[in-house]
């Protein structure tokens, strides 16, 4: 390959941000840029997609790894805190959704008893039904999805994908505290 040229990349705005993007750095930077531009469309692309395949059922991604939680849980109720840290969200978010769920039947919270600080949750039967009828309908979906993917390859893109969040976070520490 000659000095600047790069290979077809699909995901750039548009073909002058490319070419204005090669005069001014080499390829590797190029690449980094391709490869942020891909994951962000892939990324809102299968959240398009997940949204309408929830929108009768959980209602959001979010709301069914909510739900997902709880139910995983079992009859151990789960403290809200533990969801806030799974999804990695801001309690005003989980607070919300919660009271939603509530107000839905899908989701009962009630007070610690040797915390009154702590709310923990845990799935009614109604929440138990429709989770396990988006999550059943899912898995076929998703069946179909991954179909000629091996799971070597989802195994290889999920690491790579931790270890490009956890190089996000730690360069925005890092720059945070500079």
């Amino acid at each position: 390959m000659k000095d600047k040229e790069i290979p077809v990349l699909t995901n750039y705005p548009t073909h002058a941000l490319r070419e204005a993007y090669l005069k001014r750095f080499p390829i590797e930077a190029a690449q980094r840029l391709e490869t942020v531009f891909t994951l962000r469309v892939a990324s809102q692309q299968i959240i398009n997609v997940l949204n309408g395949w929830l929108e009768g059922t959980a209602g959001s991604p979010t709301r069914f790894q909510t739900l997902a939680l709880l139910w995983g849980a079992g009859d151990r109720p789960v403290p809200h805190q533990e969801i806030i840290a799974a999804l990695q969200v801001k309690r005003a978010t989980v607070s919300a959704m919660m009271y939603s769920l509530e107000q839905e039947g899908m989701v009962q919270s009630v007070g610690d008893q040797t915390d009154r600080r702590r709310l923990l949750a845990t799935l009614t039967e109604k929440g138990r039904d429709i989770f396990t009828s988006a999550m059943d309908l899912n898995a076929r979906r998703l069946a179909k999805v991954f179909a000629d993917v091996p799971v070597e390859e989802m195994v290889a893109l999920q690491n790579t994908l931790m270890r490009m969040r956890d190089r996000f976070v730690k360069y925005a520490e890092e720059e945070a505290t500079s």
